[in-house]
């Protein structure tokens, strides 16, 4: 078992997550976070850290239309070890639905801080 995250992280990106993770498996895009199924250790501490209720176990339904998406952009993002500013308009678009098709970003996360 590993955690994903889901499309709901998109132009969310809360990084709470981040800052609890004991093996730094996450990895940053401009408008969202992944994590890498490879380095996750299945410990969860990150899922009720989400405010945006974005990240789940693979073995939960609701991860399967993301799961290739984690690791094939944890492969190319940068990753991220610290907590950084969430978007300014974070929690209008927590929620919001199919994000994935309209507001997906492949280009990688600024992680200079």
């Amino acid at each position: 078992m590993t955690y994903v995250v889901l499309e709901n992280c998109i132009k969310c990106k809360y990084m709470d997550c981040v800052e609890v993770c004991p093996v730094d498996c996450f990895y940053e895009g401009e408008n969202m976070l992944v994590i890498h199924p490879d380095e996750c250790i299945d410990c969860g501490v990150c899922e009720p850290e989400c405010p945006a209720e974005a990240i789940l176990p693979d073995t939960d339904p609701a991860s399967e239309a993301v799961m290739e998406l984690n690791k094939k952009w944890a492969d190319i993002w940068p990753n991220i070890t610290r907590m950084g500013e969430k978007p300014a308009d974070a929690d209008e678009w927590n929620g919001v639905s199919d994000k994935l098709a309209k507001h997906f970003s492949e280009k990688p996360g600024d992680t200079d801080g």
